[in-house]
């Protein structure tokens, strides 16, 4: 996957908004105003951080050389996969999947109800 094909993945989540607040370069993907993605647009080589439970944070790195602990980020709770052809298309969705569903089952009830709708 690109970077296209994740933007456009990531966006069509409910209630996914897109922003830049650290810097110009720094893509991140909220749902409910809770971080589940980071996409640098400079990186020579495109990564993508995501939130992962730390038991599939281990095992995804111990089989996949392109994903490592969460750069900058909470080593425990984030990986970065590095978008270089190795992972499957099918994988990264997946994971991109499952750190949306880790941000969104942690929001409140009605904060659930909102997106929904």
């Amino acid at each position: 996957m690109n970077i296209e094909d994740i933007r456009d993945y990531c966006l069509v989540k409910k209630g996914v908004t897109e922003s830049t607040p650290f810097d110009d370069v720094t893509l991140t993907f909220k749902v409910a105003g809770k971080i589940f993605a980071f996409l640098p647009l400079d990186a020579i080589t495109p990564t993508i951080n995501l939130k992962c439970n730390p038991e599939w944070a281990v095992e995804l790195r111990e089989q996949y050389v392109a994903i490592s602990p969460g750069y900058h980020m909470n080593k425990t709770h984030w990986n970065t996969v590095t978008l270089n052809g190795s992972i499957s298309n099918r994988l990264i969705m997946e994971m991109i999947d499952h750190s949306y569903d880790l941000v969104v089952n942690k929001l409140s009830k009605k904060q659930r109800e909102m997106i929904s709708e």
